[in-house]
């Protein structure tokens, strides 16, 4: 065993167990994805039944619920620590929770979502956009991939005249958008004595405390939904599945594989949407849709695959 240990040759095989990590990160993270893409097919879905506003703070509601048996003991832990970050956590939250989420279900009051999904492929455009604007250089293939993808975006919410003829949902979603964007930009601030655990946990309750007062508003005016089979299944998805375990799951990924390698899996998100809402809600695909699906992809992987320069 000491020669063997002795010798690069032998002990090359030794680096085959490496590759189950990596396959349990890559899996992780396409669960993550897949899962995600879900909830702009359930916002689709319960667009006629569940206000959006209703629908958002459901979500998070039940979100807690699902995260606190996790979190809660470490939240509480860290509660000084917290305390010492109040804007950082309160624009996390008003941003990647509040903010975000409502935006995308207001969006399939009036969009697809197939073109909610393809429209936030945009994202990591808006990313490399913030990544600029706090002084790194980008190279010439990254500044082609954004070229590109908004290319695809502005086709798609035009229905291929590029004469800004807009719809109403796809202005949500670009909104939704920018609103990620900022998330993620932020999250490049979060104090690393922070747990991740608590940080969930917290952004979730301060999202869904933010929430409430329009959540109160919508209730006055346009009423409650029926909680029947058909609504109540859906809010579970996007409350334990979509928040709790993708939020688990992804994570998970990105520690193991880390967040560069577990990002491009983010890329898959329009063509998982596209096949969920062609299978689930009936949504036909036409050659337009697929043309931009082709630009935004093709330009989010040439740009993320460029380096700062």
């Amino acid at each position: 065993m000491a020669l063997l240990d002795r010798t690069p040759a032998r002990t090359a095989p030794a680096a085959h167990p490496a590759a189950r990590p990596l396959g349990a990160g890559l899996a992780l993270a396409v669960l993550a994805t897949v899962v995600w893409s879900g909830s702009f097919v359930t916002s689709r879905a319960l667009h006629d039944t569940v206000p959006p506003v209703q629908h958002a703070f459901w979500r998070w509601v039940i979100a807690i619920a699902a995260v606190a048996p996790f979190a809660a003991r470490e939240t509480w832990r860290q509660r000084r620590l917290l305390r010492a970050h109040p804007r950082f956590l309160l624009l996390a939250a008003l941003l990647g929770v509040t903010v975000y989420n409502t935006l995308v279900n207001q969006a399939g009051l009036t969009t697809t979502a197939g073109n909610m999904g393809m429209i936030m492929a945009a994202s990591p455009v808006l990313m490399a956009l913030y990544e600029r604007a706090g002084g790194a250089r980008l190279g010439a293939r990254r500044v082609t991939g954004m070229l590109v993808a908004c290319a695809g975006v502005l086709l798609l919410v035009s229905k291929g005249s590029l004469a800004m003829d807009f719809a109403v949902g796809d202005l949500w979603v670009i909104a939704a958008a920018l609103s990620f964007g900022s998330y993620s930009a932020l999250l490049r601030r979060k104090p690393a004595e922070i747990g991740g655990l608590p940080f969930l946990f917290s952004t979730f309750v301060l999202g869904a405390l933010m929430l409430l007062p329009v959540f109160a508003v919508s209730y006055a005016v346009q009423g409650g939904f029926e909680p029947t089979p058909g609504t109540v299944s859906p809010l579970l998805y996007v409350g334990v599945v979509s928040s709790a375990v993708a939020f688990f799951a992804w994570n998970k990924a990105v520690s193991i594989i880390g967040a560069a390698r577990a990002g491009i899996v983010y890329y898959l998100q329009p063509v998982c949407v596209a096949l969920l809402s062609f299978a689930l809600l009936g949504e036909a695909m036409g050659w337009l849709q697929v043309l931009c699906m082709g630009l935004i992809l093709g330009g989010v992987v040439l740009g993320g695959a460029g380096r700062a320069r």
